[in-house]
């Protein structure tokens, strides 16, 4: 994938839901025994990331091959532009690649439709060179197994506007840190500029009301629970938000491309980001690089949210050997790092947080992100469930825009987004 703020965000977005009949348990696939010699012919596929790290991927297939005398590696790169839509087809023709780069979300169907190898069965012994919570992230709700290598992670803080925040009398140098802190915050810059000046550009997700500590599932996987009371309480905020004009209006259409705009002509005072974006800010809005401010994500549950790249073991690959020591090798500590270096994410791999790299600052508000992002990430989980499909973010998002209006209140909106969320989780098998 190509590694951008947009392709980031559509990446993460994207959800598969397979033409498969085969729904049932992981163990579909046969044998999890990848013990044997390494070697043989085996197929890599990643998503949109030849163009910019070509020399990086064919070197990394050498390296392999030199270190196994007898594989072969073909590596396939695929567009980000119908990815999902290609795993499917694969997965319904039996073409699949015998490694997969995916995200937790393309793992479930293919994991329930037995498609996935249960590394805690087949590569058990490599799990303590992960972060847990990265390595839990492709867990699957309601079946038991791990299914794909965690490769890797990003993160990122909140960018705050210091002059939009004095002008409404506020401390530029202590930003929000607590949910209501941010919501008192925004409720005075929006008094203090006639409702000119939102603090917040998008409405809440799945993954804001899990960083606000609501439960979003069941620990069996069969039904969604963010409309419990806290869930509730959290989109009743919003509402007040919204009504006096602290929720930018344009929030109910809102992008993620929409909202950076936003932030960067200062029509917003605070919004997400990562260390990628710091270049934008210098080159597109100097000025309000100038009076850039960097704070930690909003939580209130003590852990950051963080998204994941994994890479997969087609469970009927016929080299499971190769594929399994290819998968790993390609998330080993030692490739992942020389990965981060080239680009702005972070390895999954335990202790390779700690390099230098990512604990010393030189100055730069670049290193200073780099460095607090890497930090949140140790204990970061991935808040949204990889059950949570397309179609299901869609349903969530226009209750959540009736009750923001008016139309309905915030406890009826969510209740009829649980409602269609599980019902699609039904469809699903």
């Amino acid at each position: 994938m190509p590694i951008s703020r947009r392709a980031l965000a559509a990446a993460f977005a994207v959800c598969v839901l397979l033409p498969l009949s085969a729904c049932g348990s992981g163990d579909d696939g046969g044998s999890t025994d990848a013990s044997g010699k390494v070697e043989g012919d085996i197929t890599f596929q990643t998503w949109n990331l030849r163009a910019n790290f070509k020399d990086y991927f064919e070197g990394l297939v050498a390296d392999f091959e030199k270190k196994y005398p007898g594989t072969n590696v073909k590596w396939i790169d695929q567009p980000a532009e119908g990815y999902a839509d290609k795993i499917s087809a694969d997965a319904a023709g039996g073409t699949l690649p015998d490694v997969v780069n995916v995200s937790p979300d393309l793992v479930a169907p293919l994991a329930k439709a037995g498609l996935a190898l249960d590394l805690d069965k087949a590569a058990s012994q490599y799990k303590k060179e992960y972060l847990d919570g990265a390595w839990a992230s492709h867990q699957i709700p309601g079946m038991t197994g791990t299914y794909a290598f965690p490769w890797y992670l990003n993160t990122g803080p909140l960018f705050y506007n210091k002059s939009l925040f004095e002008e409404a009398g506020l401390d530029a140098d202590q930003p929000p840190t607590t949910y209501d802190e941010l919501f008192a915050d925004a409720l005075q810059i929006a008094e203090k500029t006639d409702g000119k000046v939102a603090t917040l550009a998008n409405v809440p997700t799945v993954e804001d009301f899990g960083r606000y500590g609501v439960p979003l599932m069941n620990k069996e996987g069969t039904a969604f629970t963010f409309n419990d009371a806290k869930g509730v309480e959290l989109l009743t905020k919003y509402k007040e938000l919204y009504d006096a004009k602290a929720l930018d209006p344009q929030a109910l259409t809102a992008t993620p491309e929409s909202s950076g705009k936003k932030f960067l002509t200062e029509a917003v005072a605070m919004n997400p980001g990562s260390a990628l974006d710091l270049g934008n800010f210098k080159k597109q809005a100097p000025n309000l690089y100038k009076n850039i401010g960097i704070t930690d994500q909003i939580t209130s549950t003590g852990h950051v949210n963080m998204y994941v790249m994994g890479v997969m073991v087609n469970a009927q690959t016929k080299q499971k050997p190769a594929a399994v020591a290819f998968a790993h090798y390609v998330t080993e500590a030692a490739q992942q790092m020389s990965f981060a270096k080239k680009v702005a994410i972070f390895p999954s791999t335990a202790g390779s947080l700690d390099d230098p790299y990512f604990t010393k600052e030189d100055g730069t508000d670049e290193t200073r992100v780099r460095v607090a992002a890497a930090k949140s990430l140790k204990t970061a989980v991935n808040y949204t469930p990889v059950l949570f499909s397309e179609q299901m973010k869609t349903e969530l998002r226009n209750e959540v825009a009736k009750a923001l209006q008016g139309k309905q209140s915030p406890k009826e909106a969510l209740d009829n987004a649980v409602e269609a969320c599980d019902r699609l989780l039904q469809q699903q098998g």
